[in-house]
């Protein structure tokens, strides 16, 4: 029997598309307001996933320099059409329209998952998130999601389906509404699938009830791929709703199939992992979304997820044959050899716009932005992969200098904790949360030149450390993200705050994941 732990891709990795193109498994997360971003894994298993590039990869390839935290690159999906991947995706924006940039739906193709991806091709004509497409003979069609045009209840959403040209990828009419959600009063009908169903038909799989608590998957079906789709009297066919967060998962949803080489199927979704909270009971960590997997079978023409457990268990066990660990590093050394590793990411804008890698090892990163102000920063930070870590960098700042640099702990511009010194040699700890800032700790340091900064991270609370010495306490319980609205977990860091004429070298960067 093999086994296998949940998730199978650790820190905030939400909304997985996933397909199975020639002999690997090739998934593709959202990455809202990151560059690069829609990062893209492969895999042999779909349990040990190895990230081999970006979808959006390159600077000037998509601009989202101005765009508050959760919005950006949302609920990508993967499929292969014809030779090719093709990833689609939607931009989204500021819900009054006041972003500068491009919003909408677009795809990007690759002939292998390591890439180059393309430039992005907009789908004109569609509004609405979450777009996903379906091959179906010669044709190609695309769905998605948006709000209802005569909603009769807040967060009332339809799923509209339109057939594209597969040359250009543009839609051949209007999209139709074909689904309107599995409960009458459900909210946000949003990842529509439409996947070909063993035996005949098509099989229309959607999350429901929001990307929180109440999130669920569940499932229709219809004869034709226009409609009429009728929904399962099962739903919801997979959820955690009832469960609170009692369980080891919470929020479990948005989900995609795939069918392996043995004729198996199995199922990527997204949930998160309550932790204790300080004052008792538990809460949302500071992860934010993650990748899980679990088996499906048939019965009947209906899909059983997770088939007679009905739930996302922490250890699978599976009738295959044993597969390989999954393959992330406990311990995370350095910045990368000759480029930097793919794990890393800006803020709104590529790192290669204020990060350079030093021929040693370290990184000089010019000045940018207050991290909690929407405006060009200069983070170059990495998911925090698991609720037990301990982050370390070692920073220099010239000294008499007006910028500062540190070690930055992330979830938005309205939480984040910062540890850093400045020129002057003051050492700062900062926590700010929606309307507070609170300096936590300030002290001096010995020599701004090198100052080692850590963090050590246990669920909701942390331990900031100046060199070798314990400086602050740190209850992080605010800066956890807020169920179904704050879209993004924990990134962390070096970070640099002041003119971008000026530098700071962060000579020394470790990341360990503790038991």
């Amino acid at each position: 029997m093999a086994t296998y732990r949940n998730p199978v891709l650790p820190g905030c990795h939400p909304d997985p598309g996933v397909c199975r193109f020639g002999d690997e498994f090739v998934l593709v997360t959202s990455s809202f307001e990151y560059l690069p971003g829609l990062p893209v894994h492969v895999s042999s298993d779909l349990i040990g996933w190895r990230q081999v590039g970006h979808a959006i990869e390159r600077p000037g390839q998509l601009d989202l320099a101005g765009l508050e935290s959760s919005r950006g690159l949302f609920a990508p999906s993967v499929r292969v059409v014809g030779e090719r991947l093709v990833v689609v995706c939607t931009v989204v924006g500021p819900d009054d329209g006041s972003w500068g940039g491009r919003t909408g739906h677009f795809a990007v193709t690759a002939t292998d998952a390591r890439g180059p991806w393309s430039d992005p091709v907009w789908i004109d004509g569609v509004g609405g998130i979450d777009p996903c497409l379906t091959v179906d003979g010669e044709r190609l069609w695309l769905t998605g999601t948006q709000p209802a045009a005569s909603a009769s209840y807040p967060g009332q959403t339809d799923v509209w389906l339109v057939e594209l040209d597969p040359s250009t990828l543009q839609p051949l009419g209007s999209p139709t509404v074909i689904w309107g959600g599995a409960m009458k009063g459900a909210v946000w009908a949003e990842g529509p699938r439409i996947l070909s169903r063993p035996g005949g038909g098509w099989l229309l799989l959607t999350a429901e009830g929001g990307t929180a608590e109440d999130h669920a998957v569940v499932v229709a079906y219809s004869d034709e791929i226009t409609g009429t789709y009728v929904g399962d009297p099962g739903n919801p066919r997979l959820t955690h709703r009832e469960l609170g967060r009692r369980a080891e998962f919470s929020a479990v949803g948005h989900a995609d199939l795939v069918q392996d080489a043995t004729g198996a199927w199995w199922a990527t979704l997204l949930a998160t992992r309550p932790v204790p909270g300080l004052s008792g009971g538990a809460r949302e960590g500071l992860l934010g979304r993650e990748t899980c997997l679990v088996p499906v079978e048939w019965e009947d023409g209906r899909p059983l997820f997770a088939p007679g457990v009905g739930r996302v268990q922490r250890e699978v066990v599976t009738g295959g044959e044993d597969s390989a660990p999954v393959a992330h590093p406990l311990v995370v050394e350095g910045f990368g050899e000759g480029a930097l590793d793919l794990d890393w990411n800006g803020v709104g804008r590529h790192p290669s716009a204020f990060a350079d890698l030093l021929e040693g090892g370290g990184v000089r990163l010019r000045g940018g932005g207050e991290p909690s102000e929407v405006v060009p920063r200069s983070l170059l930070g990495r998911r925090l992969p698991a609720e037990r870590a301990h982050v370390a960098v070692t920073i220099g700042v010239p000294a008499g200098s007006g910028v500062r640099g540190g070690l930055l702990l992330r979830v938005s511009e309205l939480a984040v904790l910062e540890l850093s010194v400045d020129g002057a040699g003051t050492v700062s700890c900062v926590r700010v949360t929606p309307g507070e800032r609170v300096v936590l700790a300030s002290g001096s340091a010995r020599d701004v030149g090198a100052v080692r900064l850590e963090l050590s991270v246990d669920g909701l609370s942390g331990r900031a450390s100046v060199d070798g010495d314990l400086f602050a306490s740190v209850d992080l319980a605010g800066l956890a993200p807020s169920p179904g609205r704050d879209f993004v977990g924990a990134w962390v860091g070096p970070v640099a705050v002041g003119p971008s004429s000026e530098v700071v070298t962060a000579s020394s960067f470790v990341l360990a994941v503790r038991a």
